[in-house]
């Protein structure tokens, strides 16, 4: 176990060191331009290694399961200090962010969609119990814990949170470091997008905001700094709107839908 646990420092520090020299590179398709951050290539080489086509030799012992369990039990020690940067981005606009307050709390209102229209999509597609857990949220920490608390990760529920957790973290990252930079070229605010970028995940709103800022570096202090309180605020009232609002919604919406399942 030890030894595989210094595979796996070495292993990530080579990752962040060959992503850093790839740097941020920007993609022309057409009109629009797609801004690639370091982070989407550290994601990209990390998922194409774990595929258990190479899972052998020196990357088994990377990817043994000692390994994966430690780094999906301990990430929220990683993203402790990414909270206390949200707090000092906040600060220097705090102005701002107060005239605009009722934005970002009617923005919590959008976390809703999930539910409105997640869940009768995953019912049409044949999912379940299995839509209570992958939509009642984007999946992060908050609607993990509360599903595995109230029907346990083993259950019908669980598996469902469980997969967009996953897939969330396999490809949140890259959708919204390229998303975002479309949404600005359509003509969005750059205001707005960075509010957007607040979805709960601290890597997806990193990775969006820093592309908004590779594209319109003349803002950064503005789109840092709307993003860390749009994502301190759905960390916060997001779990709030979760227990009171998506929880009691969601079980309205799929016993209407789906009759006779208990």
């Amino acid at each position: 176990m030890k030894k595989n646990f210094i595979y796996l420092i070495v292993f990530a520090l080579l990752v962040i060191t060959v992503a850093e020299f790839i740097g941020f590179q920007s993609i022309p398709i057409g009109s629009f331009s797609i801004g690639l951050l370091p982070l989407v290539f550290a994601i990209a080489i990390t998922m194409i290694l774990g595929l258990s086509i190479f899972r052998k030799g020196f990357w088994k012992k990377v990817y043994s399961k000692e390994n994966v369990d430690f780094a999906s039990k301990y990430l929220i020690f990683i993203m402790l200090p990414l909270m206390a940067r949200y707090g000092a981005d906040v600060a220097p606009q705090i102005g701002e962010i107060i005239q605009v307050g009722w934005v970002f709390i009617i923005q919590e209102l959008g976390n809703l969609g999930t539910v409105l229209i997640g869940l009768p999509l995953a019912i049409m597609l044949g999912l379940r119990r299995e839509a209570i857990g992958a939509t009642l949220g984007i999946g992060r920490e908050g609607e993990l814990a509360y599903i595995s608390e109230k029907y346990t990760l083993e259950s019908k529920e669980g598996r469902g949170v469980l997969s967009i957790y996953i897939i969330g973290t396999l490809f949140g990252a890259i959708f919204f470091s390229i998303f975002s930079p479309i949404l600005l070229q359509l003509g969005f605010q750059v205001e707005a997008l960075a509010m957007a970028t607040g979805v709960g995940s601290g890597s997806m709103m990193s990775a969006a905001s820093a592309s908004l800022v590779a594209q319109v570096p003349d803002m950064e202090s503005t789109i840092l700094a709307y993003a860390s309180a749009s994502q301190l605020l759905t960390s916060f009232l997001g779990t709030f709107t979760m227990v009171f609002l998506a929880a009691p919604l969601q079980q309205l919406i799929y016993k209407f839908l789906v009759r006779g399942d208990n």
